[in-house]
């Protein structure tokens, strides 16, 4: 039986000019994972077009809610694009609620998903596929190696942090804004969703695709937040 698995890429890997390199080499990760034994659900992130069309949006007076709608835009198209660089059978067919990512994980070995609905980021959205799928760990991969107590491009001297219960990572991160657009490192909702089904988070270097793969096999990468 597949071990069900959630892999969460962030938008640093889906700039405004996609980058074929770097897509291929995600998805030659992604599909060693799938090819050990896995069944993957991958969530793309909105990235910069995402942050784009949402900054525009809001400077014209858009609510909120039809920011979050833009975002999910942004992140299903960079779904479809992870899709085809992974060679899925139908890429454009990307799954817009937890019902049919449900259905298509029970077809797929590999499904990939974007955003599902308004006021819920693509960390959520992880979460709750980890959820459905009865998976125990939840891969975020992003542009720094892992959880810092601060934002360590802004600040030289914050410390790597290894390891964090939830309610640590809750306090680390509860200064960060919660509008379409401004996740900081994970969205606090997500964790609050993990803790309460003991769902870890592995927190990796995305631009090396590899932590993805040794993260998966258990290996120490990034940081952990768990139990």
């Amino acid at each position: 039986m597949a071990r069900p698995v959630v892999v969460k890429l962030g938008g640093f890997a889906f700039p405004l000019e996609p980058d074929p390199l770097t897509l291929r080499a995600h998805a030659d990760v992604l599909r060693r994972i799938a090819g050990e034994g896995h069944k993957l659900v991958v969530v793309a992130g909105g990235g910069e077009l995402a942050r784009a069309l949402i900054r525009a949006a809001r400077s014209l007076g858009a609510p909120e809610a039809l920011c979050d709608e833009l975002g999910i835009m942004a992140s299903r198209l960079n779904a479809m694009l992870l899709a085809i660089a992974i060679g899925l059978p139908n890429p454009l067919e990307v799954p817009r609620s937890s019902r049919s990512l449900l259905r298509a994980a029970e077809h797929q070995d590999v499904v990939v998903v974007g955003g599902l609905q308004p006021g819920q980021s693509t960390d959520v959205v992880a979460v709750l596929a980890a959820e459905l799928l009865g998976s125990k760990l939840v891969v975020k991969a992003t542009d720094v190696d892992g959880v810092y107590t601060a934002d360590p491009r802004e600040h030289p001297g914050a410390r790597k942090i290894d390891r964090l219960s939830y309610d640590e990572a809750i306090q680390l991160l509860s200064g960060a804004e919660a509008r379409a657009g401004t996740y900081a490192l994970l969205d606090l909702q997500a964790i609050r969703l993990a803790k309460r089904s003991s769902i870890a988070i592995r927190v990796v270097d995305g631009r090396r695709p590899e932590n993805i793969l040794k993260a998966i096999r258990g290996e120490e990468v990034g940081s952990l937040i768990g139990p």
